[in-house]
């Protein structure tokens, strides 16, 4: 199976520009794609992350967060940060679009910004959340899947004019980007919830780097 794009910030700037002025409800898919892009989470636990996961009951941002390991992809827990200004500007904004349209919106106004915490922080245009479809492999192991946010994802690439694009290019673009800011693979693959180095070595293997955008910013 060929390996998802790596997205460069070019490529990212268009589709964040195109997505914030198409679609059924443009906040949301521009805060898709930032939390995509820059957590490296994946879709199921991107679809199954709750209010809670990113808000305090006092309304802030949740810094330090986790991936819950009930929804880890390999059922373990691992760090989730929510530093990143374009993000937070982002999810926050998308909150306050679910608030207008009441939206998973409780009459607590004081507490989770008046969302209830254990709602999804991801809801569809219709504000009904995304579904997880199980999958049971010859072996007997189950996984799951969310074809619905799958397809939000490939419209947002396709439209943006990005080749082969779906949601396991955000987590293949974050891990290459930390590899070329020089941080190592233990951090790298502790954020992506990676049981072995050889995992994360393997996602970050022929970075399609640009060799003239190497020599561009030596000095």
């Amino acid at each position: 199976m060929a390996k998802a794009p790596v997205i460069e910030k070019r490529q990212l700037r268009h589709m964040l520009k195109v997505a914030a002025a198409t679609g059924a409800s443009p906040p949301r898919d521009v805060a898709l794609l930032y939390v995509l892009y820059g957590t490296g989470v994946m879709l199921t636990e991107l679809a199954m992350l709750t209010v809670r996961d990113y808000l305090l009951e006092s309304g802030g941002v949740r810094e330090e967060s986790t991936i819950r390991a009930e929804i880890a992809h390999n059922g373990k827990e691992r760090p989730l940060f929510w530093v990143n200004a374009k993000v937070v500007s982002a999810v926050d904004a998308y909150l306050t679009h679910r608030l207008s349209f009441r939206h998973g919106a409780t009459t607590l106004k004081a507490t989770f910004r008046g969302l209830d915490p254990d709602g999804p922080l991801f809801l569809r245009a219709d504000g009904e959340p995304y579904r997880l479809t199980a999958r049971r492999a010859g072996s007997g192991a189950i996984s799951y899947s969310c074809d619905a946010l799958s397809q939000v994802f490939r419209r947002l690439h396709t439209q943006a004019g990005v080749e082969g694009g779906h949601a396991l290019a955000g987590r293949r673009t974050f891990a290459v980007r930390l590899h070329r800011k020089g941080f190592d693979l233990r951090h790298i693959s502790e954020l992506l919830g990676h049981s072995t180095l050889t995992a994360t070595k393997r996602l970050i293997d022929s970075d399609p780097v640009k060799l003239g955008e190497l020599v561009a910013s030596i000095i």
